[in-house]
């Protein structure tokens, strides 16, 4: 029994805050079938549920997303990903942009734009958030976990340790682990 003609959906959000709701109700409306779905950032190579989608499609189907960033966020991974969506034998499809259908004569030309667009944004993102830490940086900021000990906790743990107590030992008493006692010795 061929699969021909039939429309399957990908949809993608970033993170498990989010979720996939409005995206599988737009993709449910346009008809889809069978919707692969996962929660991963775009940025990553290994979408599990991706590579499923494309392994399903048979010539004459359609893969279909709601939008082109929920595929990908550069031009090489996007056009990676269309030319194994063709060399399927199927078609792409993008809700919020109807004008990219790869059955289309001029898709190439728009799925190419869009692309670029997409990866100047994550570019630009990028480089906000850089200044960003950058700025907070500057302002005495803070980056990354709390110490498990106060100053005051790691200058007297460090007295014992040279007092000759063992590592096990100051870290019971501060209840923290052994790693933590370790580390001081290494600064």
């Amino acid at each position: 029994m061929q699969n021909r003609g039939m429309i399957y959906g990908y949809a993608r959000v970033s993170t498990n805050g989010q979720d996939l709701a409005q995206q599988l109700a737009q993709l449910g409306a346009a008809g889809c079938a069978k919707i692969y779905r996962e929660k991963i950032s775009g940025a990553s190579a290994e979408r599990p549920q991706l590579k499923r989608a494309i392994g399903a499609l048979d010539p004459g189907d359609v893969l279909m997303v709601t939008a082109t960033d929920r595929l990908a966020r550069n031009t090489r991974d996007l056009l990676n990903i269309l030319h194994a969506v063709k060399e399927a034998g199927a078609g792409f499809r993008s809700i919020a942009e109807p004008m990219v259908d790869t059955t289309s004569q001029l898709a190439e030309v728009v799925i190419a734009v869009l692309g670029v667009a997409a990866s100047y944004e994550r570019q630009r993102i990028a480089e906000r958030t850089s200044a960003g830490r950058a700025q907070a940086k500057a302002r005495g900021v803070k980056f990354g976990r709390k110490s498990a000990l106060t100053p005051h906790q790691q200058a007297e743990a460090r007295r014992k340790l040279d007092a000759g107590d063992t590592q096990r030992s100051v870290a019971a008493l501060f209840n923290v682990s052994q790693a933590t006692i370790s580390r001081l010795q290494e600064r």
